[in-house]
């Protein structure tokens, strides 16, 4: 631990921006960085697990192969929007069990600037996007997925766990590191043709996203594109997404 406080070693993609108040290093895009910290901070190593590097993204992100869209004339104003809501965003290290980073958003509705901009944000993306449908995934998907629904006119569609809704159900099982688990929503909930959104707090490994998307495009729904507040990139869920675009806010290392 004391090899990670003294000297850390991080990509940034977009813009360069360093989640702590006591520093302010800024660098060239497409840079890798060696961010050596004060005394001060390396003297607690739980303080910096609790507030880790974080790089914003405001833009798209596909597969590595699709070109990403190029920064637009408001690009200084998105980020500091986005700088906030990654600030806004708590760690809470190893829960639920050892070993786990947590990404508490809890922190950010209890903020209600960034929890707006947060909700803005996905608006001015999918508000000209013809999508009819918000898919929300349990269960945080439930939070943000409502309000960009209404927001863009579009009808909200929970995507739950097993034995959670009381109409007749299609599934979509999927695969977890140690067993299966399922995705249910309510028959006659989506019909074939419309444009779908599938929304969710974060994306690790992808399971559960894949399922959605799945499960909605097996009854004809045009799944449009795929959104999360944060990605932990290191674990590559987007790469079980089969090229379907992922629009994130925070990526987080």
């Amino acid at each position: 631990m004391n090899a990670l406080t003294q000297n850390l070693s991080f990509q940034i993609s977009t813009v360069n921006i360093v989640r702590r108040k006591d520093q302010s290093h800024l660098t060239n895009r497409n840079s890798v960085t060696s961010l050596q910290l004060p005394p001060s901070s390396s003297s607690s190593a739980a303080n910096l697990l609790r507030r880790p590097l974080i790089y914003i993204h405001t833009h798209i992100r596909a597969h590595s192969d699709q070109q990403q869209e190029e920064p637009s004339s408001s690009m200084a104003a998105v980020d500091d929007r986005i700088a906030a809501i990654a600030e806004s965003i708590r760690i809470i290290p190893d829960f639920p069990k050892p070993g786990i980073m947590f990404q508490d958003i809890t922190t950010l509705l209890l903020d209600p600037k960034a929890f707006k901009d947060t909700i803005d944000l996905f608006v001015e993306r999918y508000k000209d996007k013809n999508i009819s449908v918000v898919a929300g995934v349990e269960a945080r998907g439930f939070i943000f997925g409502p309000p960009i629904a209404l927001a863009i006119g579009a009808k909200f569609v929970p995507m739950r766990k097993p034995n959670k809704l009381p109409g007749e159900v299609i599934s979509e099982e999927y695969t977890l590191e140690y067993g299966t688990d399922k995705i249910e929503m309510h028959v006659g909930a989506v019909q074939a043709g419309e444009r779908a959104l599938v929304i969710d707090d974060l994306i690790a490994t992808g399971g559960t996203l894949c399922a959605a998307m799945n499960l909605l495009e097996r009854v004809g729904v045009d799944v449009v594109e795929c959104a999360c507040v944060i990605e932990l990139a290191e674990l590559k869920g987007r790469e079980r997404l089969r090229g379907k675009p992922l629009f994130v806010l925070v990526s987080s290392t």
